[in-house]
């Protein structure tokens, strides 16, 4: 099952927040908090907020035996 946050009137091309997605697409939600928080851009803290939301979704409405450490990055 797949969940999602929605970022809404970030003030930021989607181009430059592009870049910065494109690196965390595909990769385990713990490796992508990590190069989100080292990433020098506005953009990855806007994604890294987003992000902590997807997960907290998750967490609140998670079935039995979930774990967000096995988790991934989709869209």
């Amino acid at each position: 099952m797949a969940w999602q946050a929605i970022y809404k009137y970030g003030r930021i091309s989607p181009r430059k927040v592009r870049l910065i997605v494109d690196m965390i697409r595909g990769r385990q939600v713990q490796e992508a908090m990590n190069i989100l928080k080292f990433t020098p851009n506005r953009a990855a803290g806007m994604i890294s907020k987003t992000l902590s939301s997807a997960i907290a979704n998750a967490k609140k409405g998670k079935p039995i035996g979930f774990n967000t450490h096995d988790r991934c990055i989709s869209k």
